[in-house]
């Protein structure tokens, strides 16, 4: 990877992980200062809550030490939706754009930059790319907000029902997941608009810009590139068993879904069979799931969404590719097949780095937290460090009883999370060939 150096005209270049780096640290820190100032909150907020705050809404995660509708002011929500906003278009997309703005064109450095960060494979299409992400989620945005506006009008006013539009639609397609009320959306489990326009809007948000700008462009499942039906597939696939499997397991738990009707269990089963991979809202108290539910959350979280999405984990392509190379080898096949394309080797083994890297940062970051909170169940620490680490915002309901160290250690979950898979897909774009070859041997396997 390049390192830190000074050009002939006394500017300083940096890699595109460094840069994105930097950009996410600067915003952190931009918006504690934002956060402490004496009109953004309501009381007293330590500079631990502010950072802490500042840390998950920028890496879009969600996690809370403080209740967000009552601790913060007008002005701190307008904060708080601004560092979702480039937390979840990413930084790099807002640097690019405002290059754009000041040139007509990229120059080809930029777009070789941009062209890593982003995992386009055309420099051409580079700059397209980065106007879809940024007009596309201003349009999903909108919509949202609209239709949250009206459903909201039913119990507040224009301006309170429009904020909390806004504030919601901005929080779900970046896949934020934070919230105004306490218990996050459970006062609204009943109310199928809300809950349902909440979950499109996550779920639109973590398939992935490409995706989205693929579909909008063919119009046709056949037209449509082996990347977007792999994604498509599985997401749809993984929505469907999960929908399923926590309606089954949850139907006949007292403390979640057994008190409900027909149809809002229905509805409660599916947002938290597509809330996991990634928005951390929940209309059922997350504590109480039973604990077959709560390990199919762990997977789901760790999965994700799309890559170039607004959602967090491995990425469902990253799954899929290793089920897919796993059923390849079983069956001794040559070659790995999607949708009758062939996957690259170096795609495979990035997939197995990306899943080692994300398994490595989680057993570290419980691993601590089980030294730093003894008197926490096991359980609640693993779905805590799965959450951060995977940028989710999901919790069992423990991370405001959690010490200011062990706070810590979540910020550098969620902050590594969100950096990881960026930071090793330009490792992989920039590979490093030896001219040395050295004999074979046989490891033995299994």
């Amino acid at each position: 990877m390049k390192k830190l150096h000074n050009t002939k005209n006394g500017t300083v270049n940096l890699s595109p992980p460094s840069l994105l780096a930097l950009g996410f640290l600067a915003l952190i820190i931009l918006g504690t200062l934002l956060l402490k100032l004496p009109f953004a909150h309501h009381g007293e907020l330590s500079w631990l809550n502010a950072v802490f705050t500042s840390t998950s809404a920028v890496t879009i995660t969600g996690l809370s030490v403080v209740n967000v509708g009552e601790a913060y002011t007008v002005f701190g929500k307008l904060v708080i939706m601004f560092l979702l906003q480039c937390g979840g278009l990413g930084f790099m997309s807002f640097a690019i754009l405002a290059v754009m703005s000041l040139s007509p064109q990229l120059g080809l450095k930029q777009q070789i930059m941009a062209q890593e960060t982003i995992g386009q494979t055309s420099l051409k299409k580079v700059t397209f790319t980065i106007k879809g992400v940024f007009l596309y989620s201003l349009f999903f945005e909108a919509v949202g907000t609209v239709i949250l506006t009206i459903a909201w009008l039913q119990d507040y006013d224009f301006s309170k029902a429009f904020f909390y539009a806004a504030f919601y639609s901005i929080s779900a397609f970046n896949n934020g997941g934070f919230s105004l009320f306490p218990n996050s959306l459970m006062s609204f489990s009943d109310q199928y608009i809300i809950t349902f326009t909440i979950s499109m809007l996550y779920i639109i948000g973590g398939i992935g810009f490409l995706v989205l700008m693929d579909i909008k462009q063919h119009k046709s499942w056949k037209k449509l590139s082996p990347n977007s039906k792999l994604i498509l597939s599985a997401i749809a696939g993984l929505n469907i068993f999960a929908f399923i499997a926590i309606w089954c397991l949850e139907a006949s738990n007292p403390l979640t879904l057994a008190p409900m009707n027909l149809g809002d269990q229905a509805v409660n089963a599916w947002f938290h069979a597509t809330v996991p991979r990634s928005s951390g809202f929940n209309s059922l108290p997350m504590d109480q799931l039973t604990d077959a539910s709560s390990l199919i959350t762990m997977m789901l979280m760790i999965i994700g969404g799309g890559s170039l999405s607004t959602a967090g984990g491995i990425k469902v392509g990253t799954f899929i590719i290793v089920v897919l190379s796993v059923i390849s080898f079983l069956r001794r096949e040559d070659e790995v097949r999607v949708f009758n394309h062939s996957v690259p080797e170096k795609t495979t083994f990035k997939a197995l780095a990306v899943i080692f890297i994300t398994f490595t940062l989680i057993f570290m970051g419980f691993f601590s937290l089980l030294l730093m909170e003894p008197n926490q169940r096991f359980q609640d620490l693993l779905f805590e460090a799965v959450s951060a680490a995977c940028t989710v915002g999901l919790s069992r309901g423990i991370t405001e009883e959690l010490q200011p160290a062990s706070l810590v250690i979540l910020m550098m979950l969620m902050y590594a999370g969100r950096l990881g898979p960026l930071t090793l897909a330009y490792l992989i774009a920039t590979p490093k060939k030896s001219r040395l070859k050295h004999p074979p041997t046989e490891i033995q396997i299994g």
